[in-house]
C-alpha cells in the first residue's frame, strides 16, 4: 500500500487528489507546518532529507516531487484513463501541462504569494519580472481553457491536479481576477468528489 506524507496546506494534497480518483488504497502519516515559519517541521526531514512535501514510499521506494509522484502512481494503477495514449496529441498536452505546472507557473505564482507576505518599501529587482511572467503565463492558460474543458484536451487526466494545486496558490494570492475561463475550470475541479475527499485532509 501506498504511504503518502501529507503536510497540511501543501502541494501533497495532488497526491491524494490523484489517489482518490483512481480508487487506490493508500495511508496518510499527517506532518503539520510549524505555526510560526510555515514550514515543514523536523518531522518529514526524517522520512527525506529535503523535508518537502509530498513524499510517497512503495516497495521499499521513497520518492519526492509531484510530478514524479504522479507519473509512479499512474505506473502502478491498474486500470486508469487519466493519462492518455502515448503518443497522442492528448498525451503530449498532459505531458507538457504537468511540466508547466511546477516549470513555467510555479515560481512567479509563489514568488507572488511570498512577496505579498512581506513588508516591502518600493519595487524590487524582481516585481517587472514576476508581473511579466503571470500576465504571460495567466493569458496562455486562460485562452486554452476557452477552447478546451480539460487541459490535456476534452479528457480530464492527472495534468488537471497538477495545475488545479496552483492554480488556487494562484487565487489565495489574488492573481485570478478576470480570468474567467479559469474560474471556471477552478470551480468545476473543485467540484469533484474526489478532489473534496483529498481536501478534507486539510
Amino acid at each position: 500500500m501506498i504511504k503518502v506524507h501529507h503536510l497540511n496546506q501543501s502541494r501533497s494534497t495532488r497526491i491524494l487528489w490523484l489517489l482518490e480518483e483512481l480508487q487506490m488504497e493508500y495511508e496518510v502519516e499527517h506532518h503539520q507546518r510549524d505555526e510560526q515559519t510555515r514550514l515543514a517541521q523536523p518531522s518529514l526531514g526524517q522520512v527525506h532529507s529535503l523535508n518537502k512535501a509530498p513524499i510517497i514510499e512503495h516497495n521499499s521506494l521513497k520518492i519526492c516531487e509531484s510530478g514524479a509522484i504522479v507519473e509512479y502512481i499512474l505506473d502502478h494503477a491498474k486500470h486508469s484513463n487519466l493519462r492518455p495514449e502515448k503518443g497522442t496529441r492528448a498525451y503530449y498536452q498532459y505531458l507538457e501541462w504537468c511540466h508547466f505546472a511546477e516549470g513555467s507557473l510555479a515560481l512567479p505564482v509563489i514568488a507572488s504569494l511570498l512577496m505579498q507576505m512581506e513588508s516591502r518599501d518600493g519595487a524590487q529587482a524582481m516585481d517587472g519580472y514576476i508581473a511579466k511572467e503571470l500576465k504571460l503565463d495567466l493569458s496562455f492558460i486562460d485562452a486554452t481553457l476557452s477552447e478546451q474543458r480539460y487541459f490535456a484536451g476534452e479528457q480530464f487526466t492527472a495534468a488537471d491536479i497538477m495545475m488545479t494545486v496552483i492554480l488556487e496558490i494562484a487565487l489565495s494570492a489574488n492573481l485570478i481576477e478576470n480570468r474567467p475561463q479559469i474560474s471556471r475550470y477552478l470551480a468545476d475541479m473543485q467540484a469533484r468528489c474526489a478532489y473534496q475527499r483529498a481536501r478534507a485532509y486539510g
